[in-house]
């Protein structure tokens, strides 16, 4: 098993949230839009996702510095973000290292049109609970944030060993919770989630579909 990490947590707490304005804001169906990844989930009303994610210089810095330095990336060193989205992330890793071969890949055609367009050659569609189409241990560095909760437990079996089995090194992040109150705000916040796991259920579900990688958790305080 790996390390626990603390790398997006300083950026997850930057943003502040208002749980029970969402819950209450007719959640069911602002859920089924979010769920299709379009258009209204990433640049729509807040009430459906993002609220309007554009590119922010830096914003994403402070994270691929920790990355780049924990896991001594190098020139043509080969990462890949599984659940890229817009693909910021690796957009500014890719600024930090110009050589980085980058590799991104989402379900979202919508995320994947609006990227930036250094990034656009770089990433593709493709399911995070199905087969990735790469070797084994091809790549130096395989991350996933926020991405792997949006998946059932049968689906996470595939996920995480496929993850497991093309990188030589893993980090992932996913939203869990440590008691009632967290459990409470992320049930209100969450749209697309389908596992609420507590941090020790996320680690047994590591250990038992065989991901040996980096983890780390964001919470929902009050």
């Amino acid at each position: 098993m790996g390390k626990l990490l603390n790398i997006v947590t300083p950026l997850h707490e930057s943003t502040k949230r208002d749980y029970l304005a969402r819950m209450v804001d007719d959640k069911v169906n602002c859920m089924k839009l979010a769920k299709q990844y379009g258009k209204d989930y990433w640049d729509g009303d807040r009430r459906y996702g993002y609220g309007g994610y554009s590119y922010m210089p830096g914003r994403w810095k402070p994270v691929a510095e920790e990355l780049i330095s924990i896991y001594n990336l190098k020139s043509e060193s080969k990462v890949l973000d599984i659940g890229c989205g817009k693909g910021y992330l690796l957009y500014e890793m890719k600024l930090l290292i110009p050589d980085l071969n980058i590799t991104g890949v989402d379900s979202s055609d919508y995320g994947l049109e609006n990227a930036k367009d250094e990034i656009k050659p770089f990433v593709c569609n493709h399911k995070a609970e199905a087969k990735l189409p790469y070797e084994d241990k091809e790549f130096d560095l395989v991350i996933s944030l926020g991405t792997f909760h949006n998946l059932r437990l049968l689906e996470l079996k595939i996920a995480l060993s496929e993850m497991e089995r093309v990188g030589k090194k893993g980090y992932l992040m996913l939203e869990s919770y440590r008691n009632e109150a967290e459990l409470f705000n992320l049930q209100c916040w969450a749209l697309t989630a389908e596992s609420f796991l507590d941090k020790d259920e996320w680690i047994w579900l590591y250990n038992n579909f065989g991901y040996t990688g980096d983890y780390e958790f964001i919470y929902f305080k009050d």
